[in-house]
């Protein structure tokens, strides 16, 4: 009987309705799962929580309360909550909206936020030494009793002891370090209860960094921009605003004042930066700002660096986080201000997994978090000064360079008139120029974006051209390496002797120049000079790279040759002329931005030249001296050329005044990637809906590049005005194609390459 009683209660405890969570995990898929919310667990919407996953146990977030029904067989239980701030509800209302307006899983969007699961756990200690009680007290007792202490131990413990004194707990390497002996010393001393053990944690990284700690002095228009900003913090609401100055007018430090004051209200500050590896010139300039380092976010992070920082932005404990892209996507625990600088630039869109444009999504999180926002750049987007222009963004405005620094001229060379010999890259103009700043002791930079000795070599006796066989892309030359590479997928090969089409010997002709080249043919004219490459492949790693950026801003080098590694955030006193070698390069192929693009490419480079009191010039080698692009650099025109873009844009129905979205069919099955195609395009959206509002689909054609990586691509192009849903009209197109699991559709929203 006593059975028969405990199997009904049994029943009627399975049968108790229980509280239902939503979970949001980190992997690709666009729902929440539902599950138990044990009783002994205070649960909450936000909490970081550990839940079963098939045969797994993954971390995820509660989403809110579930009001799925599921069957008590199928219900599984929360198994832990871990001990960290709940992620703030304008972080998951954010990550909702970024999924929803990028067509993406949210589950997927969820793994940007949630991209160290081991930063969940309780922090690990690492073994540290301090002193025991009683060596501290006789440390601090009268001298004739500290001094009979310390005759009783051999000089490299009395060593030890002292560096101990000063209460900082340390581990035996960087004593023995430090103290000069050896770790066995340091451990030989707790037998004799010297020493002690205690746990050493990693500090958050930024968590004290001073408002005040130095200050500079602002020009007119610096002060009056820096005290909009400041009055923008100090509100507490949401303001987005570009911050227009040219280069070297000293938009960092104004900004750096809006920083300073959210950092005196204890508030978190994000600093966006499209090319971390560049910025070791700025990391100095914040560490002189504001008394320490920043917090860096980006993929060159170890794995404990990555585990620290994450903790410390979630508890509030670090206060400025200076980060590439996906540092949008961290838990901050009280965000006041972002700042996105260089706002034009193409690598703040995310080309793979979940595809998104940072500088927009930040626009968007300024927005939900009520906070203000500034876009930095002297040579803004197009999207950007139209929101100016419609008043959407508030315009401050640096117009001027610093101090006694003035802007370069700009000098066009038609290379028509100007040819240099055959073979040669250099005209004689820019040439003679080169040799003058030698002469005068000043620094020279040479432009061209393309790494490498050549872009492409070509047989003389058949043509045969040497392409990359998983990519739709000629291979490259590198001549130090004796390698022909793909800058796409990294395939590479020796340089072949004999060509593979007519097996002649030795025909191989490199054609175009890459920065090698052009590295060769300088040497040739002044092999007396200091002469570098700065390229992505000849400065692949951080220290590399700080050392020669150190060397170049010494004046240990006289002329460098670098891509757009160089073009961008470098402060050089001595260098007064920029020379590009080819400047037409960015404008073929098509694109939409192709001018747009150039043209800040190259505003950018040109303002390397003359950042100080010596007077800078530019040279543009150029087959188009009456280009558009070349006309508004020689005569300083910017905002003119722009609006003539828009102009363009606006006629053609393009955005800014309309919206686009790419469609890229991808798979290795050439046939079935046609197929798939093929039936899009017979299904797509088309003319005008019911309410009249236009939409319009381009294609299927094949990608520029048709394959990439070993897969097959095509593409279609949706374009639409902008007041039309066009996730919702895209989601109900490509639910009406049923697609095989080997062929990948990729949806770009607001594309900006068309690759």
């Amino acid at each position: 009987m006593q059975s028969l009683f405990q199997d009904i209660e049994s029943e009627a405890a399975q049968e108790k309705p229980q509280k239902l969570l939503s979970v949001l995990v980190p992997y690709p898929v666009d729902k929440t799962y539902s599950y138990a919310a044990p009783e002994d667990l205070a649960l909450g919407q936000g909490d970081y929580v550990r839940v079963p996953l098939g045969n797994r146990e993954v971390p995820g977030v509660v989403w809110g309360t579930s009001g799925e029904t599921v069957p008590a067989k199928k219900l599984k239980a929360i198994l832990a909550r871990y001990d960290v701030p709940s992620m703030p509800e304008v972080t998951r209302r954010f990550l909702d909206w970024v999924a929803h307006y990028n067509m993406a899983p949210r589950g997927f969007v969820m793994k940007m936020a949630l991209s160290v699961p081991a930063a969940l756990e309780p922090p690990k200690a690492v073994t540290g030494y301090i002193l025991s009680d009683w060596v501290a007290d006789i440390l601090n007792a009268e001298a004739e009793d500290r001094a009979r202490f310390l005759q009783q131990h051999s000089p490299q413990r009395r060593r030890v002891l002292a560096l101990l004194a000063d209460g900082m707990p340390r581990r035996a390497a960087e004593i023995g370090d430090q103290a000069a002996c050896s770790a066995a010393v340091v451990k030989g001393m707790l037998p004799h209860n010297l020493l002690q053990i205690t746990g050493i944690y990693s500090s958050a990284p930024c968590r004290r960094p001073v408002p005040d700690e130095t200050s500079v002095t602002l020009s007119g228009a610096q002060e009056k921009a820096a005290g909009i900003l400041k009055d923008y913090v100090r509100d507490g609401d949401y303001h987005a605003a570009l911050l227009d100055g040219v280069t070297g007018a000293g938009k960092t430090e104004v900004y750096f004042e809006a920083v300073a004051e959210a950092l005196k209200q204890d508030r978190q500050v994000l600093i966006l930066l499209p090319e971390i590896a560049l910025s070791n010139a700025f990391l100095d300039r914040f560490r002189r700002r504001f008394g320490c380092k920043p917090a860096l976010w980006h993929s060159g992070l170890s794995a404990g660096q990555r585990r620290t920082t994450w903790r410390g932005i979630a508890e509030g404990h670090t206060k400025v986080v200076v980060g590439a892209r996906s540092a949008l996507f961290l838990p901050y625990h009280d965000l006041g201000l972002i700042i996105v600088d260089e706002e034009h630039d193409s690598a703040y869109k995310q080309e793979d997994n979940v595809i998104y444009h940072a500088r927009d999504m930040a626009i968007v999180r300024a927005h939900m978090g009520k906070i203000p926002i500034v876009l930095v750049s002297a040579t803004p987007s197009l999207e950007t000064m139209v929101n100016v222009w419609n008043g959407k963004y508030d315009l401050l405005s640096l117009p001027e360079r610093h101090g006694v620094a003035e802007m370069p001229s700009v000098h066009v060379i038609d290379m028509k008139l100007d040819k240099p010999p055959r073979q040669h890259f250099i005209s004689g103009t820019l040439q003679a120029a080169l040799a003058q700043n030698l002469e005068m002791k000043e620094q020279s930079l040479l432009f061209l974006n393309r790494r490498g000795y050549a872009p492409l070599t070509l047989c003389r006796t058949c043509g045969h051209r040497m392409n990359c066989p998983r990519c739709t892309a000629w291979l490259v030359e590198h001549k130090k390496t004796n390698r022909l590479t793909c800058h796409h997928c990294g395939y590479f090969m020796t340089v072949p002797k004999i060509c593979p089409e007519c097996e002649d010997q030795g025909s191989f002709a490199a054609c175009g120049p890459g920065v090698e080249r052009i590295h060769e043919e300088i040497t040739n004219y002044f092999p007396e000079a200091r002469i570098v490459v700065l390229a992505s492949d000849t400065a692949d790693d951080h220290e590399t790279l700080k050392t020669l950026l150190d060397d170049i801003r010494d004046h240990r080098y006289d002329i460098i040759i670098g891509t757009q590694i160089i073009a961008k955030g470098h402060h050089f006193p001595r260098l007064t002329l920029v020379g590009v070698v080819d400047a037409d390069l960015g404008l073929a192929g098509g694109d939409l931005r192709a001018s747009e693009r150039t043209y800040q490419l190259l505003h950018q480079v040109a303002g390397r030249a003359g950042r100080e009191e010596l007077p800078g010039h530019v040279y543009l080698q150029t087959f188009f001296p009456e280009n558009r692009v070349m006309q508004a650099l020689a005569g300083h025109h910017r905002d003119p050329f722009l609006e003539v873009e828009a102009a363009e844009r606006e006629a053609s129905h393009m955005p800014p005044y309309s919206r686009l979205v790419g469609i890229i069919v991808s798979g290795r099955d050439e046939q079935l990637v046609m197929e798939i195609a093929k039936e899009l395009g017979k299904t797509a959206p088309r003319l005008k809906n019911d309410r009249g509002q236009e939409i319009q689909t381009l294609g299927p054609a094949e990608a520029p590049f048709y394959r990439l990586r070993g897969h097959y691509r095509r593409r279609l192009l949706v374009r639409a005005d902008k007041n039309l849903n066009i996730q919702q009209a895209v989601a109900n197109w490509l639910q009406q194609v049923k697609t095989p699991s080997t062929i990948r559709i990729y949806v770009d929203i607001d594309p900006q390459s068309f690759l």
